[in-house]
């Protein structure tokens, strides 16, 4: 039977379940450990990914000098400060973790292994949590009140078929993180070799020889420009005041600049009674540079794909326009700048301190990559965007998944 046929034979009738309060079903393991070095793994709150019903990262305990809990195979580990970021995941090794952490140990006399995980990630269970929790800086949740939380609990035949289909999903949903993980290596790997000229994608690229540049090994038909050589136009977007408002014209600022891409996750907008300049206003395919950030952050750059339909562009934000003669296209400068070449020497620019740094013009302009012909550009960005397609299916997929799971754990819990 396919998942979906699963689903439907997964008849969810509740008549026979009973109304059970989590604290008889499962216990609280409080062992104490002060010499955490006779365990290899430690479990911190960094290490919690919310919604996973797994602990996939864990630490050495090579450093810890702090009291930790000890937990064991099978264990449920609860986050129980900041409940709001929904922490909770099964453990399938022994070790110690975090004394903000719950060591939760199900009654299998009552309850099948692993059944309780997916009730610590259904929504009703963390809107309890979230209610229940105290404390003024860093809220945190008591077991005490935590057991006190009553679901309806099925019998432990139909516990079982929950749980497998569930585990099933599971299953599928690892094996997608997995193959997005090794697709994006892939891209990372590929894009690397296109751009250093190791591999070449025609033949009539082929009989040319890598030789000794300025910056490194490349094809002898290349060229080697700074970035001042090939710019056509470069400019600052607009000074507009941060507003909290969720409506009015977006502003795209740093923070919306990820590796590569546009992150909308916070967006800032300025009202619409504001005075914009029309230069500010985005344009589809504008290569678009972050001047000021932490140190480790700037110089991020990203294409803007019209991911809104019009935003403008603050002024840390530099936008480039590239000499059409010797750039095919922003996309093939976008892969430059965020290549391990390009990121580490856009690092060497940057000046400040950790928190408040910058990249300025002058230093920018130094900027140097080697640069192939406007045929060899194009087809570069055809093979990588091939493999950015596979990687959008591939996520849409994890995506569809993991939503499936987050429904079915709703609906039985």
């Amino acid at each position: 039977m396919t998942m979906q046929n699963n689903i439907k034979a997964l008849k969810l009738d509740k008549s026979k379940w009973k109304l059970t309060k989590l604290g008889e079903l499962a216990d609280e393991i409080s062992v104490r450990v002060d010499n955490p070095s006779k365990y290899e793994r430690f479990v911190g709150l960094d290490h919690f990914v919310s919604g996973e019903i797994k602990i996939k990262n864990w630490g050495t305990t090579e450093n810890l000098v702090s009291s930790t809990k000890a937990f064991q195979k099978g264990d449920i580990l609860f986050a129980r400060r900041n409940a709001y970021l929904r922490r909770a995941s099964l453990v399938e090794f022994d070790g110690c973790c975090s004394g903000d952490a719950f060591v939760i140990r199900e009654n299998h006399a009552k309850v099948v292994p692993g059944f309780i995980a997916f009730l610590m990630n259904s929504n009703l269970l963390w809107d309890y949590a979230n209610s229940n929790a105290a404390g003024t800086m860093s809220k945190r949740v008591k077991w005490r009140d935590l057991a006190e939380y009553e679901f309806l609990l099925p019998p432990k035949n139909q516990q079982a078929q929950v749980a497998d289909l569930l585990w099933s999903i599971d299953e599928v949903i690892e094996r997608e993180i997995e193959l997005l993980k090794n697709l994006n290596d892939q891209k990372m790997t590929t894009t690397e070799s296109l751009l250093n000229g190791k591999l070449r994608i025609n033949d009539s690229f082929k009989n040319d020889n890598l030789t000794k540049l300025s910056i490194g090994d490349f094809p002898e038909s290349w060229k080697i420009f700074k970035l001042k050589d090939i710019l056509q136009k470069a400019r600052l977007g607009g000074n507009y005041e941060n507003s909290e408002s969720e409506t009015g014209v977006p502003l795209i600022k740093m923070g919306n600049l990820s590796r590569g891409y546009i992150n909308l996750e916070k967006t800032q907008y300025i009202p619409e009674n504001i005075q914009y300049d029309a230069e500010d206003v985005l344009r589809d395919g504008d290569l678009l540079f972050n001047t000021r950030n932490t140190l480790e952050l700037v110089g991020k750059v990203a294409i803007w794909k019209n991911e809104l339909s019009k935003a403008l562009y603050n002024s840390n934000i530099m936008r480039f326009e590239f000499k059409n003669e010797i750039i095919a296209s922003n996309d093939f400068m976008n892969l430059i700048f965020n290549s391990k070449r390009g990121i580490n020497q856009l690092r060497s620019f940057a000046t400040g301190t950790t928190s408040v740094a910058a990249i300025y013009a002058p230093d920018l302009m130094r900027f140097k990559c080697a640069i192939p012909s406007i045929e060899e550009q194009e087809e570069i960005v055809k093979i990588v965007n091939k493999l950015n397609d596979t990687i959008r299916i591939c996520k849409s997929k994890l995506d569809n998944s993991q939503s499936l799971q987050k429904s079915l754990i709703n609906q039985v819990f």
